[in-house]
């Protein structure tokens, strides 16, 4: 993975420059050629697409631009940030897109986390000619992203980078402040996302699987690119990645609420309620990683000896994010993703219908995390944490689909009903 350092030529050269850069039109030779081009099956997206699928309403603002997966959130990395992923393949020929939609459709997904640290992980192969936006375009959309989506951007990763993406960026050299130059990082190989974020979780396309097949079979044998770390069995103790039922089964008392979440919690009610800004910061990767090692070894972890509130925070959403299945349950998936549509004199009742089905150890942890959190939003004059705030943070980390990628039209719901299960606690849990 390399980082290329892009050179600021003013204090904020982008309003003065933009508008004087000259554009080229697709059909220009000067745009260099992409490596690999692919047939036209390769780029016809609606094949697959269910119309029926709750996670895009036929009625939705975005309805055309979302049905593509263009533009999808998958959890957290190993930060605590929130990960969008752009897929270019994804991308239908450019009179079959509306590009001004699209770009409206990606600032309303960054719009729900430009609050908090994100990351932005872009899939470079299958942009071709049929497909490429205008440079006019990508003019617009810098022009579009304001200080309030690049401040808390952590990083972004352009994945298989060609020739013609390198050229661009050159391109724009003069106008990407150096700040956000240093958040640019080239990713060679999928295998090199794992210091980032477990591609396990990410919906890669299978395009761009089969395209680092290709480059990993085409590597030179002197110096063979790196491959993904085998997965390790579970060790006996472990925590992480492990069903509730059967850390319930572990505990010596039977308690259906994991270690995890009682250590974390019961630390962050002391510590963390007049933080501004918990559970929107991300953690030291090295810190977190030594945690859930003392966790998965059977080790007792104490956060008051380190002193780290965003650290504690984190592994919570960790914790949460790496369940086998989501604290809601896919069960619930549909029920929740359709709650938009439930009245508001009837949405109490529809909640704890829903919540009885939840397995025992599922109900009382989600019991013992929603309590906190009205904890922490009684504090949110301090720290800026309010029910919609808490619900944009932990939404996708106690629901997702089966593919563990939401789109936009998927995660508002989601969110709502988090919400209001956070507005409605006190009558829901009594």
């Amino acid at each position: 993975m390399s980082s290329e350092l892009l050179v600021d030529v003013g204090e904020d050269p982008a309003t003065d420059q933009l508008g004087q850069l000259k554009l080229a039109p697709m059909e220009d030779p000067q745009w260099p050629p992409d490596e690999l081009t692919l047939s036209k099956s390769d780029t016809d997206v609606s094949q697959g697409f269910d119309a029926n699928s709750p996670h895009v309403p036929w009625d939705h603002p975005f309805y055309d631009i979302a049905r593509h997966h263009i533009i999808e959130v998958a959890g957290d990395d190993n930060f605590g940030r929130k990960v969008i992923v752009f897929s270019a393949c994804r991308m239908p020929p450019q009179h079959q897109l509306d590009h001004h939609k699209l770009l409206m459709y990606l600032k309303a997904t960054l719009d729900q986390y430009v609050e908090s640290d994100y990351t932005l992980i872009y899939f470079h192969h299958g942009l071709t000619s049929l497909n490429k936006p205008s440079l006019g375009w990508l003019r617009d959309a810098y022009k579009e992203f304001d200080r309030k989506y690049k401040k808390n951007i952590k990083a972004l990763y352009i994945v298989h980078p060609t020739l013609f993406i390198k050229t661009l960026l050159v391109l724009f050299k003069p106008i990407i402040s150096l700040k956000f130059g240093r958040k640019l990082n080239y990713v060679s190989y999928l295998s090199e996302l794992e210091d980032v974020v477990k591609c396990e979780q990410l919906l890669i396309p299978q395009r761009v699987r089969e395209y680092d097949e290709k480059l990993r079979a085409s590597a030179k044998p002197s110096s063979p690119p790196p491959m993904s770390p085998p997965r390790s069995p579970p060790l006996p103790n472990q925590v992480f990645g492990v069903p509730l039922s059967q850390l319930r089964q572990r505990d010596p008392d039977g308690d259906p609420v994991p270690t995890v979440m009682k250590d974390t919690i019961g630390f962050l009610s002391d510590q963390g309620l007049e933080i501004e800004g918990i559970f929107r910061r991300s953690a030291n990767v090295t810190l977190v990683k030594e945690v859930q090692s003392k966790y998965n070894s059977g080790e007792v972890v104490n956060f008051r000896d380190m002193e780290d509130v965003h650290l504690a925070a984190v592994i919570l959403k960790t914790f949460l994010r790496e369940l086998p299945e989501p604290l809601l349950t896919f069960q619930l998936y549909n029920d929740i993703v359709n709650f938009t549509s439930v009245s508001t004199d009837c949405q109490l009742e529809v909640i704890k219908t829903m919540l009885e089905s939840l397995p025992e150890e599922n109900y009382a942890s989600l019991r013992y995390l929603i309590t906190f959190l009205a904890q922490v939003s009684n504090n949110s004059e301090v720290n800026k944490m309010t029910d919609s705030n808490l619900a944009v943070v932990f939404g996708p980390n106690l629901l997702w689909g089966r593919d563990n990628a939401m789109t936009l039209s998927a995660i508002g719901p989601i969110n709502n009903f988090t919400r209001v299960l956070l507005e409605q606690q006190h009558l829901i849990f009594q």
